[in-house]
């Protein structure tokens, strides 16, 4: 019973960052963390039946995936608000930082990073869950393919297609809603556009 408890310790520990994060990005930052815990309870009562026929990793991804399914499924009434996107430093840091290629980003930075995040996860959410779901988990979780194939339960083309659809329609949305630039430090910025005011209606 020790080693059983000390076992899913360590599972914890290991990956409940990461599934708290996948979850925000999934259903928002207000229901992530009461998801996740619920996610953990699931996790805690199948351990015993898991026979490795997976990685760990995928298998606790997909209870976390369906777990988000399952919330996003709900009616509008029964779900808690997004209260918009997250501002973490983990959220899309990796990509930035390959852009930015600074160690310590200025003040100025940092607020372009946190508005860049803000525009694009805006429109993450905003996509069907499917494509949701793909672009989250290679994107931003950095999973490959056959790891998201495993997760979702669906052949490696399927993956490659709706990740292929997926980014294809972000990117017109993006392109739609957003201008993006190099800054003075030639560093990628966004500008959200201005919509154009409708016209006043007239007798």
């Amino acid at each position: 019973m020790k080693k059983d408890v000390q076992e899913f310790q360590e599972i914890y520990d290991t990956y409940q960052p990461r599934i708290l994060s996948y979850l925000a990005r999934m259903v928002g930052p207000d229901e992530a963390e009461d998801l996740t815990q619920d996610v953990f309870l699931k996790v805690i009562q199948a351990l015993p039946g898991f026979r490795g026929q997976s990685s760990l990793s995928t298998w606790i991804y997909r209870i976390a995936t369906n777990a988000a399914w399952d919330r996003l499924r709900r009616p509008a009434g029964q779900r808690t608000a997004a209260s918009g996107p997250r501002e973490d430093a983990d959220a899309g840091a990796d990509a930035e930082d390959a852009l930015m290629g600074e160690a310590a980003p200025s003040a100025e930075q940092q607020l372009i990073r946190v508005e860049m995040r803000g525009c694009i996860m805006e429109f993450v959410e905003k996509l069907p869950e499917n494509y949701r779901t793909v672009i989250v988990l290679s994107e931003l979780e950095d999973l490959r393919n056959s790891e998201i194939a495993e997760i979702l339960g669906v052949t490696l083309d399927t993956v490659k297609i709706r990740l292929h659809r997926a980014r294809a329609r972000l990117k017109e949305e993006l392109r739609g809603h957003c201008d993006f630039f190099r800054d003075e430090r030639n560093e990628i910025a966004c500008d959200r556009k201005r919509e154009d005011p409708k016209p006043a209606l007239t007798d």
